[in-house]
């Protein structure tokens, strides 16, 4: 696996992931590498976030690169997907995981069920 690129997190986002993580267990691999991922984030203030950096309730585009599809989806709170939600993608999924304060640009290698994703950050906007 290649080094991890750097990731940066709002405060409102770690304090909103914090408070998830502690009462949602969710896929144990999944929340353990959210807390990694947590742990070696720089954390801004909201309105100091870089607008090309994936937040909570931001749009991303990314390539998956076994695939070669382009995907365009919200990252959401467990609870802001399902039914009626199509565009969402729940933080608490290996891809929302991996998404979760990469900048336009960067690549990621992500390991989840004993394979590794990898996907590229194309575009993010507001949702």
């Amino acid at each position: 696996m290649t080094a991890l690129p750097p990731i940066t997190v709002s405060t409102l986002d770690r304090e909103r992931l914090y408070a998830l993580l502690e009462k949602h267990p969710g896929d144990q691999e999944v929340v353990d590498r959210l807390y990694d991922e947590l742990d070696r984030a720089r954390f801004l203030e909201p309105e100091a976030m870089p607008d090309d950096v994936v937040r909570l309730n931001s749009r991303a585009r990314f390539l998956h690169e076994e695939s070669g599809k382009t995907h365009e989806l919200v990252l959401a709170m467990p609870g802001e997907t399902g039914a009626g939600e199509e565009d969402r993608l729940s933080i608490l999924s290996p891809v929302g995981a991996a998404l979760l304060g990469l900048s336009v640009g960067a690549t990621i290698e992500w390991p989840s069920k004993g394979k590794t994703l990898h996907l590229t950050l194309i575009a993010v906007s507001a949702a």
